[in-house]
């Protein structure tokens, strides 16, 4: 049961003291009505305690057993990819709130018999509250006093506007148009309209990301596979003769390690979080960083209409005065003159059509005659009118209400302006009686259309995503037949094909209507969340832009949804990306960052699965033919120059293709064919090893050298058109390799190279290369490479 008014009614003078005490006490407050934006300890929270994180603090604690520190260093990785997810998503949910802080207004109210102003959150049951012109509803009320306009478009979606009286109730987030009014507060807090719709968006939202979705079920199989894989190596490592508990220690930990796709946590976490940053250069604020990924993959996108394809301003888009020449300029100079004194004279109080006339009479340099009398526009008379200071009696209005009786002589004039307009009327009466009611046979002068002011970056963003394939469908409380109209003037395919979303009744109603249309009118705030469901259930990616609590629900649904700063708090909370600057024309940007970071991650996460796969199959070797042949210290030169440096080089690259494939399965095309090339390079190592009697410092020389010659090649095949940059990037990690081993060899415990390593590592080389080569070619053969990959991905996916 929600709350209502209380038996004790407030007086003309408001609430006592001791009245607000009461209600306080007993909770009657409006606190914790909106949708909040993520605490810092909840962000760190979940940033902190993380499987990935788990496992490798487990493994750095093994590590500090044996009192080799250097060879924590891979805990690097974790640390700086915990701050830059921590500092990203943090820095967001500070500007997100900093807008609520900036857009919200304190609220008058009479308390013991005097005018105050408090926060909306202060607000207790049967206050009295005083709303003007442009002031938002605080929370649900009665209105006591006072006949205003309403806009409950951030409620509904619908933009049609609601004269109240005494006795009619006012829903927290509307807006007052038109009018003042006196209100007393009805329900407060979770009770209200506006949280009950917001209180349906209290769930946690899982994230959308094929690539974090990737990172997750790789670290999973890493962690199911290296606990028997590292004990099983521990111990056969720790039975060799020679080894000692911390040989052993660390062999196992390097080995471990290598499974972990580290980097590519890391490089995931910073690719995204530069693309957030150079977002938010453009007004495009980022709340959770693996959208931009999600939003370059969306094959549907959601249009709210008000906020989105229109500004929700409103504009002069035509005019034609009466008689035989509609367009003779001395008659439409005078009808403008008579629109722009009468908006003037009501100007104290101007709607949107109001303002709308007299910045266009503003343009065109029109100045209002003096008046001397006004006469204010109600929705139950639906005109406005003067009375000039040369007797001239003035009306402008709805042409039905303004021309009564004689609208059938003028009917056809009034529909020749095309269905997007409001066609205002300007008449010339004989005079007001004393109820403002028009006197007298109305003589038109002409008419003004008016519409909802479209973007001026609408048709040209609706183009860019028709031309990338992406399917728009347009959603909105307003009657569909005007919304198809807006849709059609800014290009939007099949924006004729529409339906009125109050016919929909089941969920199969609903899911025939996605598949064949795609302009929704009259839909309600749940419709909206109902209508991304069946979208998602006809297997499309979603994205939702919106403003309003009405398009919250639907928001919280989507895959990756958008919000405007100008919208409400609990739509900007809820969204995953705010456009601070309220342009729809920013969305291609977002678009081509989610691309350049994809593509780019694909290509460079291929080095990083080279070192998981082939670690944890050399792991498996290793247990029958120990030892491992790599400690951690030399696993991080390998992870750096091969791995590291050239994929942070390569994710940073322009990149806006289209994003085609399955991700994992397109890394592993190019990983699959190095790791194996490799690990049958190791394996010969470890029998030459033993066949010839090298030490184990030779070992991990040999093993790291070939190790280097597969990935520089494979760096060579994924950097492929070979650009002047990206040849420098070869011949850098190439003296990278060299000088590390060469002039750092103690430090990372390598061996000289002797003649007949040399050797071995001529011939053994050009067999891992000659294998790697030919694996690749099968994998990434065009329309006939290999299709097990396919079937592997698939399979991983299905039992992860």
């Amino acid at each position: 049961m929600g709350q209502t008014a209380s038996s004790t009614q407030p007086t003309p003078t408001g609430l006592t003291s001791a009245e607000v005490a009461e209600r306080v006490a007993a909770g009657k407050t409006n606190a914790n009505t909106d949708v909040k934006t993520k605490s810092v300890v909840q962000i760190l929270r979940e940033h902190t305690f993380t499987l990935f994180n788990l496992v490798n603090v487990a493994l750095a604690a093994l590590v500090a057993i044996t009192g080799q520190y250097r060879n924590m260093t891979f805990m690097l990785v974790v640390i700086i990819n915990l701050v830059i997810g921590v500092v990203q998503e943090t820095r967001a949910k500070q500007m997100v709130d900093k807008l609520s802080i900036l857009t919200a207004k304190k609220v008058r109210v009479l308390r013991d018999g005097a005018e105050c102003e408090l926060s909306v959150d202060d607000l207790v049951l049967d206050d009295l509250f005083m709303l003007q012109h442009g002031d938002q509803v605080p929370a649900d009320a009665v209105v006591v006093a006072g006949g205003p306009l309403m806009d409950e478009s951030l409620l509904t979606g619908e933009s049609n506007q609601i004269e109240k009286h005494p006795g009619d109730e006012l829903f927290s987030g509307s807006f007052v148009v038109a009018g003042a009014v006196t209100a007393r507060v009805c329900r407060v807090g979770l009770d209200g309209y506006a949280a009950r719709i917001n209180a349906e968006a209290h769930y946690v939202k899982e994230v959308s990301s094929e690539i974090l979705a990737t990172l997750k079920m790789i670290i999973k199989y890493s962690t199911i596979a290296l606990v028997p894989l590292g004990v099983g190596l521990f111990i056969r490592t720790l039975n060799m003769e020679g080894t000692t508990t911390t040989d052993a220690i660390l062999s196992t930990v390097a080995a471990v390690v290598g499974m972990i796709p580290q980097g590519l946590v890391l490089l995931t976490s910073s690719v995204l979080a530069i693309a957030t940053t150079r977002l938010g250069g453009k007004n495009v604020l980022v709340q959770q960083s693996y959208c931009v990924e999600t939003l370059a993959r969306v094959d549907t996108l959601c249009l709210d209409k008000t906020g989105t394809i229109t500004s929700g301003a409103m504009e002069v888009t035509s005019m034609r005065a009466a008689g035989e020449d509609p367009y003779d300029e001395a008659a439409c100079r005078d009808m403008l003159q008579c629109a722009t004194t009468v908006m003037s004279a009501n100007g104290a109080d101007a709607n949107e059509t109001a303002l709308a006339m007299l910045a266009f009479a503003d343009e065109m340099g029109f100045v209002a005659s003096p008046v001397v009398r006004e006469v204010p526009f109600s929705s139950a008379r639906k005109y406005s009118g003067c009375v000039t200071d040369d007797g001239r009696c003035l009306v402008v209005g709805a042409a039905q209400f303004v021309l009564r009786e004689a609208y059938e002589d003028h009917k056809h004039e009034v529909q020749t302006f095309a269905p997007t307009e409001r066609v205002l009327t300007i008449a010339e009466v004989e005079s007001f009686g004393n109820n403002d009611d028009l006197v007298g046979r109305p003589h038109v002068l002409g008419y003004i259309g008016i519409r909802d002011e479209v973007r001026a970056s609408a048709p040209e963003t609706i183009r860019y995503f028709a031309e990338q394939g992406v399917n728009l469908k347009v959603i909105s409380g307003d009657d569909p037949a005007t919304v198809a109209a807006i849709a059609h003037d800014v290009g939007i395919e099949g924006a004729k094909n529409y339906v009125d979303a109050s016919t929909l009744v089941t969920e199969q109603d609903m899911l025939d209507a996605v598949r064949t249309k795609s302009i929704f009118g009259r839909v309600t705030p749940q419709q909206k969340r109902s209508l991304v469901r069946a979208l998602h259930q006809d297997g499309h990616v979603v994205a939702m832009t919106g403003d309003g609590v009405n398009d919250v629900l639907a928001l919280k649904e989507a895959d990756c949804s958008v919000a405007m700063a100008a919208g409400s708090a609990a739509a900007r909370n809820v969204a995953e990306i705010v456009l601070a600057d309220n342009d729809f024309a920013h969305m291609p940007e977002v678009v081509d960052e989610g691309r350049r970071s994809i593509n780019n991650l694909q290509r460079s996460a291929s080095l990083f699965l080279v070192k998981t796969v082939f670690s944890a199959l050399l792991a498996v070797v290793c247990i029958v033919l120990p030892p491992y042949p790599f400690i951690p210290i030399q696993m991080t030169l390998i992870s750096s120059a091969i791995i590291g440096i050239p994929s942070f080089v390569l994710a940073l690259e322009p990149n806006h293709d289209l994003v085609t494939g399955d991700f994992l399965e397109n890394v592993l095309r190019r990983s699959l064919p190095a790791s194996a090339a490799i690990v049958v390079a190791l394996i010969l190592v470890q029998f030459v090893e033993r066949i010839f009697g090298l030490t184990l410092e030779q070992g991990s020389t040999l093993s790291m050298y070939l190790t280097g010659i597969v990935g520089v090649a494979l760096i060579v095949k994924i950097s492929q058109p070979l650009t002047p940059l990206r040849c420098a990037l070869v011949a850098f990690v190439v003296t990278m390799l060299l000088g590390g081993s060469l002039l750092f060899r103690d430090f990372f415990k390598l061996a000289p190279i002797s003649g007949n390593m040399m050797l071995f590592l001529v011939v053994a080389g050009a067999g891992a290369l000659a294998l790697f080569l030919f694996l690749y070619g099968r994998l990434n053969g065009g329309s006939g490479k290999d299709d097990s990959v396919t079937s592997l991905v698939a399979t991983l996916k299905e039992r992860a």
